[in-house]
């Protein structure tokens, strides 16, 4: 970060202490306020920005001829819900997992965060808030795909919406606190892009992104729904096909939510505030 992004990001948590002292502010408003100079300090970043925003409308095309290949009429499913379903899953992991690693990281070692730590601001909201404009993003950037593929890719509506909001809601949720846990151990920015390797190739592999779970095996498939992004997964295709049982879809909530406890857990016993020199 340069001069100008910590000057600015300075600027609004001292608006939000004076705020405070005046007891006008509320954890919205701090939230708020971080937010939103995260948002001008990521819209300088033009390799993030172009990383979030187009690489999960991009990449779900290079899985199309593997696509060909597999029998998806056998298992209800169609083209389309599974190419929306893979850039929804990209979206996951580029536009919050991977950005948020780097802003973490970056803020981390130009000790943005332990000034942030001084004012009012707690701990869950220094965050939260620094994790904002990537969750908006990213959810923007869903409601956008689903629309472009029911228009484009003729798909139709989703048969159980109600799983939707879930599924997003999830999957974004756990890719912001593995984010966070992640940066935790990463020394660097460009560190950054090796250490985040795993998850994203474990996700993509096994949460049913580039290869619908319902295609695998089923001892393996059994294994993988257990993934941390693979309960958003399922609840966003089915979602769209309404095949996912009562008993299906409380199990992937389920498991969603014991990979956010236990994420936000571990981020709250190993995120390391101070630069790792």
């Amino acid at each position: 970060m340069n001069g100008t992004g910590m000057t600015a990001q300075s600027r609004t948590t001292g608006r939000a202490r004076g705020s405070e002292r005046g007891g006008g502010t509320t954890p919205g408003r701090r939230l708020w306020a971080l937010g939103r100079a995260e948002l001008t300090l990521l819209g300088r970043n033009r390799g993030v920005v172009f990383t979030a925003l187009a690489v999960p409308l991009l990449l779900p095309f290079t899985v199309r001829p593997a696509m060909d290949q597999v029998d998806l009429k056998k298992q209800g499913l169609t083209l389309g819900t599974t190419l929306l379903t893979a850039a929804i899953g990209f979206s996951f992991l580029f536009a919050v997992y991977t950005s948020l690693v780097n802003v973490y990281v970056a803020r981390r070692e130009e000790l943005v965060l332990k000034r942030l730590r001084t004012g009012e601001l707690s701990d869950t909201e220094i965050l939260a808030g620094t994790a904002l404009p990537a969750l908006v993003i990213g959810l923007a950037q869903a409601l956008v795909l689903c629309v472009g593929c029911v228009a484009l890719l003729h798909i139709g509506a989703p048969k159980a919406p109600y799983l939707l909001l879930p599924g997003l809601v999830a999957g974004y949720l756990v890719s912001a606190a593995l984010a966070a846990l992640t940066a935790s151990f990463t020394r660097t920015v460009e560190s950054g892009q090796v250490t985040a390797l795993p998850l994203m190739f474990v996700s993509m592999a096994g949460s049913g992104i580039t290869v619908p779970t319902e295609v695998m095996p089923h001892n393996l498939a059994s294994a993988c729904e257990l993934l941390p992004l693979s309960p958003a997964i399922r609840l966003v295709r089915g979602g769209w096909t309404g095949q996912l049982s009562a008993h299906d879809t409380l199990g992937a909530l389920l498991t969603a939510l014991a990979w956010t406890i236990l994420a936000v857990f571990a981020v709250r016993r190993r995120f390391r505030w101070e630069p790792r020199r």
